[in-house]
């Protein structure tokens, strides 16, 4: 009895083909918790269509992966001085944002991110006189630019990418490779066309790995279905029914990530108003839970266990069956599966 991640093997992997088409030497990206496949699943995919670099967010990452991967590894957390020393081999791109960084990864091969409109980490245009004379003590694998994923401000995300290019052609730095993030692959297409003796390499995770949301589901089995009447009292802190129905204990809980959740950016009245609603029903322990039974996302009948979750079907819908396996609307990136499963 388990949380398990079906996936369509062969959906799955024609939504990746699609995206290889679409972006000629993309860089996979495999971090976190492997946007819930587990990091030795997507090594084994990207080793699988022939991928020559693999990004991971940090050097630990990278210290794991290695013995599944057999390709370059491109840290995506950047380099600083006092960090933790990862024993890593000569494969493993660093990535640096800073003139500091550069001068402390001699001889190592680097990639230099450069700020962008995130204004999150990066080379800035002022440092560029300097840094033309930092890059000849390493090995430059190339530039890089993380993109935002909205622009509200109608700017162009072509042109914030051309800004760059243009900066570092007139510091004389070199433009043989230039990794970027959140382009679309008609956008790619442009900067491709526009500047031909440039690599542009796009590093994609979510769409790559995410972008066919019909080719998984999460399951999570019945361990155990109890009737209850309206006032009887059930859990650990020994709340009453609201009415009739049954206690269903589903597998799933916080070791999974049922019940955790990010915060999100909500746009527009409805999805504010909604989200005030869900947090005016938390105040008096009224929770929604991800399961789904009988076409209906169903409540929580009490805060999520470590290993399982309790729910309460009202009396109205068909009785659960232990055995049986509920959908799950579950986040892949905060989500730790019991087991997987192709079909």
């Amino acid at each position: 009895m388990a949380l398990t991640l079906y996936v369509d093997t062969a959906r799955w992997r024609a939504h990746q083909k699609h995206m290889l088409e679409q972006f000629p030497g993309i860089v996979p990206v495999c971090k976190g918790n492997g946007y819930g496949f587990g990091h030795e699943r997507l090594a084994e995919e990207a080793t699988r269509f022939g991928s020559d670099v693999l990004a991971v967010g940090t050097t630990y990452e990278a210290a794991r992966i290695k013995d599944w991967f057999s390709g370059d590894l491109l840290v995506l957390t950047p380099f600083r001085r006092g960090e933790e020393p990862v024993p890593l081999p000569d494969r493993v791109i660093r990535s640096v944002s800073s003139l500091d960084g550069v001068h402390g990864l001699v001889g190592a091969r680097v990639v230099i991110e450069v700020m962008s409109s995130m204004k999150r980490h990066g080379i800035t245009e002022q440092e560029l006189p300097q840094l033309h004379a930092a890059i000849e003590d390493v090995r430059l694998e190339g530039f890089a630019i993380h993109l935002p994923l909205d622009r509200t401000d109608g700017s162009d995300a072509v042109e914030e990418v051309i800004g760059w290019m243009d900066r570092l052609r007139a510091a004389r730095l070199p433009l043989h490779t230039m990794f970027v993030s959140h382009l679309k692959a008609g956008e790619l297409a442009r900067l491709q066309q526009q500047f031909p003796q440039t690599r542009f390499r796009a590093r994609i995770g979510t769409n790559l790995w995410l972008g066919d949301h019909e080719a998984t589901e999460y399951r999570g089995a019945v361990l155990d279905v109890t009737a209850v009447a309206k006032g009887d009292r059930f859990g650990y802190r020994q709340q009453k029914a609201a009415s009739d129905g049954w206690l269903v204990v589903v597998a799933g809980g916080t070791s999974h990530g049922v019940g955790l959740e990010a915060p999100k950016a909500l746009h527009g009245m409805m999805p504010r108003a909604k989200g005030v609603a869900r947090a005016g029903l938390a105040t008096v322990n009224r929770n929604l839970s991800p399961f789904v039974w009988a076409g209906k996302q169903r409540w929580f009948a009490e805060p999520p266990h470590m290993q399982v979750s309790i729910l309460f079907v009202p009396s109205d819908a068909t009785e659960p069956k232990v055995g049986e396996e509920l959908v799950a609307h579950l986040r892949h990136t905060t989500t730790q599966f019991d087991r997987i499963v192709d079909r």
